[in-house]
C-alpha cells in the first residue's frame, strides 16, 4: 500500500522561491572585487537569478550544459548558483587556484559552453581561452564599465549587460529531483581531477542535513560568512542552507586576509562563519596581535583539514566561540559529520569536553559510517579500532563524472581513503589519511597527532608531519615546521616538547626542518607529496 503524500520534486528552484517570499528583506552583503560592499536582499538575489536563466534560454542552452565559472564569493556568484540550476544547467564551479593547464583540462572534459569570471581571474582566462574550443561565451562579473576593452578574448561581455536582455518573468521549470544541478572537480593530487555530479535532490537533502540543530544548527536570526570558497563543493552547502532558513550571508569575496575577515564579522555582526584552518590560524593570528574580540561570533565550522587542538582552544577558551569540528569530501556533497556535544557531555570537565570537540564529531542523518579492517570486516565501535572509513548516503556520490574506470563503491559503500575510528557514542576521529601513515619499523604512525602537537607551542605557525626514508626503520616521522614571525626555535627544543605528551617513544619525530612555507593546495590543504620531494635528499641532524 502507498501513503497518500504529495510527490513534489526536490529543486534548488524552490530554496530561492522560499527565500524571496518568506525572508526576502534579509540583506545579502558581499565585498566585492573593485573593493567596496555591495547590498541587497534574498529577493532582488531572486529576482536577479531568474534573469541569469533568461539568459541561459537566449543563449540556446540545452538542458544539462554546463555553466562554468571561476569567482570568489559573492552576489554574483549566488545568483549563477541559483539561476543556472534552477533553470535546468549545470553549475561547474572552477577552481581559480589550479594551474591554467588544469584549469584547460576540466574546462574540456565537461564541455562547458559558458565560462564566467571574475575580474581578478581576467589573466587565466587569457592563458586559457584559446585552448578552450566548447566556450561559446565568455562573461565577465562586473558591469561594462570594468570589462578591459584590450581583453583579447572575442566577444567578452559584462554579466550585467549579459543579463540585461528585457523579457517577461521567468518561470523555473519542473522536471525529475535527480537531474544534475552541479559538478565540482576533487583536487587530486594524482591523476587528474574527478569530477563530481550533484544532483538537485542531492543538493537538497544535504541542505535539510547542515541545518539540523547538532549540525550547523542555521536559523533566519544568523548572519553567516561562508570563507569557504563557492568555487569549491559548493561552499560546503551554505549558499543552500542559507535560502533555506533565509539567513543572511556574508561574502568575503577576494580578501581572506586576518585583519579583513575579523573587520567584516564585527561590521556585519556575524554570528557564524565556516572556513578551513589555514585561513583561521591568520585570523586568530590578527585578532591576538590586535588585542581583538569577536563581538557576535558564536560558532565556527572548522574543515577541509583537522582543526589543530591548540586553535579549538583559543576560540573556545579565549574568545568564546564554539568551534563545530567537521569532515567530509567533495564526494560527499561535503558533510558527513559535525562535532557537537551531548547533554551527557555537560558534566565532564573542561578539558574533557575540549577533547571531544578535537574529534571530527557525529555523522548527519542521512550519512552512514563505519569501519573496516585488512579483511573487510565492520571494526567495534570501541574508540580504538581504527581502519578504513567507509560511507554511503544519498548525497555520496556512486560514480564520477565521465569516467571510463569501474565505479569506486565497495558493496555500495564509498571508500574515503581515511583511517579513523568511532567510539561508543558515534563520534568518529580520523587517524590520518591513508596515504599520509607512516609505517616505522612495521608500526603505524598518525601524522595528524604530531602536527597537533607542534602546533600547541607558541613558536609554531604551521607544521606538517611526513614520512622520510629512513636505512633501518623503513621511515621516521619528520616535522616540517614554520615559525611565527619574529619567533625563535631550535630542532632540539621542539623535540624536547614533545618528551611530556601522550606519544610512545618510537611514535615522535626524529627530526625537525624549518621552511619558509608549506606547500598549500587550491584548497587550501597541506601538499605533503610536494613536501616530500622537497625534503627527499634530507639528511638527519639528530
Amino acid at each position: 500500500m502507498h501513503g497518500l503524500m504529495q510527490d513534489q520534486p526536490l529543486l534548488i528552484s524552490q530554496l530561492i522561491d522560499f527565500a524571496e517570499r518568506h525572508n526576502g528583506s534579509t540583506e545579502i552583503v558581499s565585498r566585492r572585487v573593485e573593493g567596496d560592499l555591495h547590498r541587497y536582499t534574498w529577493a532582488e538575489c531572486a529576482q536577479r537569478a531568474r534573469r541569469v536563466a533568461r539568459a541561459l534560454d537566449a543563449h540556446g542552452l540545452d538542458p544539462g550544459d554546463r555553466v562554468a565559472t571561476l569567482a570568489w564569493n559573492g552576489y554574483r556568484h549566488l545568483e549563477l548558483y541559483y539561476g543556472v540550476s534552477g533553470a535546468g544547467r549545470v553549475l561547474h564551479t572552477l577552481n581559480p587556484r589550479l594551474h591554467a593547464d588544469e584549469v584547460t583540462w576540466i574546462v574540456n572534459h565537461a564541455d562547458d559552453r559558458v565560462l564566467c569570471f571574475d575580474p581578478t581571474f581576467l589573466p587565466l582566462v587569457q592563458a586559457i581561452h584559446v585552448r578552450c574550443p566548447t566556450v561559446e561565451r565568455w562573461v565577465a562579473l562586473c558591469d561594462g564599465s570594468h570589462v578591459p576593452a584590450d581583453s583579447g578574448i572575442p566577444g567578452l561581455v559584462s554579466y550585467e549587460d549579459w543579463m540585461a536582455a528585457p523579457g517577461l518573468d521567468y518561470a523555473w521549470p519542473r522536471f525529475d529531483e535527480h537531474t544534475a544541478s552541479s559538478l565540482c572537480y576533487t583536487s587530486g593530487t594524482t591523476g587528474h581531477p574527478k569530477g563530481v555530479l550533484y544532483s538537485h535532490r542531492s543538493t537538497v537533502l544535504h541542505a535539510y542535513g547542515a541545518v539540523q540543530p547538532d549540525m550547523m544548527g542555521l536559523s533566519s536570526r544568523d548572519s553567516v560568512l561562508p570563507v569557504v570558497p563557492m568555487f569549491h563543493v559548493n561552499a560546503w552547502g551554505l549558499p543552500y542552507a542559507g535560502a533555506m532558513v533565509g539567513c543572511k550571508l556574508v561574502f568575503p569575496g577576494p580578501a581572506l586576509d586576518g585583519r579583513s575577515l575579523h573587520g567584516l564579522i564585527e561590521s556585519e555582526q556575524v554570528t557564524f562563519a565556516a572556513g578551513v584552518p589555514t585561513v583561521w590560524q591568520m585570523l586568530l593570528d590578527h585578532v591576538q596581535s590586535v588585542g581583538g574580540k569577536f563581538a557576535t561570533l558564536r560558532r565556527t565550522v572548522i574543515g577541509g583539514a583537522a582543526c589543530p587542538p591548540a586553535m579549538l582552544r583559543a576560540f573556545e577558551q579565549q574568545h568564546d566561540v564554539r568551534v563545530l569540528h567537521g569532515w567530509g569530501m567533495t564526494e560527499m556533497s561535503p558533510l558527513g559529520t559535525i562535532c557537537s556535544l551531548k547533554k551527557q557531555h555537560d558534566a565532564l570537565p573542561v578539558d574533557e569536553r575540549l577533547h571531544i570537540l578535537e574529534k571530527q564529531g557525529r555523522a548527519v542523518h542521512g550519512v552512514e559510517i563505519k569501519v573496516v579492517g585488512e579483511d573487510g570486516q565492520d571494526l567495534p565501535w570501541d574508540g580504538r579500532s581504527a581502519g578504513e572509513l567507509l560511507v554511503r548516503g544519498p548525497w555520496i556520490a556512486r560514480d564520477y563524472f565521465r569516467s571510463t574506470a569501474d565505479g569506486p563503491l565497495v558493496d555500495g559503500w564509498f571508500p574515503t581513503g581515511d583511517v579513523a575510528h568511532i567510539d561508543e557514542d558515534g563520534y568518529l576521529q580520523i587517524t590520518d589519511r591513508s596515504k599520509d601513515l607512516i609505517k616505522s619499523g612495521g608500526e603505524w604512525i598518525s601524522s595528524i597527532e604530531i602536527e597537533h602537537i607542534a602546533m600547541a607551542h607558541p613558536a609554531v605557525g604551521m607544521a606538517a608531519c611526513i614520512g622520510i626514508r629512513h636505512p633501518k626503520w623503513d621511515e621516521r616521522p619528520v616535522v616540517a615546521v614554520v615559525l611565527r614571525p619574529g619567533a625563535q626555535l631550535t630542532p632540539r627544543e621542539l623535540l624536547d616538547f614533545y618528551r611530556d605528551k601522550q606519544l610512545a617513544r618510537w611514535q615522535m619525530p626524529d627530526d625537525v626542518v624549518f621552511v619558509d612555507a608549506i606547500p598549500l593546495g587550491a584548497t587550501g590543504k597541506m601538499l605533503k607529496t610536494r613536501l616530500r620531494e622537497q625534503l627527499k635528499d634530507h639528511r638527519w641532524t639528530t
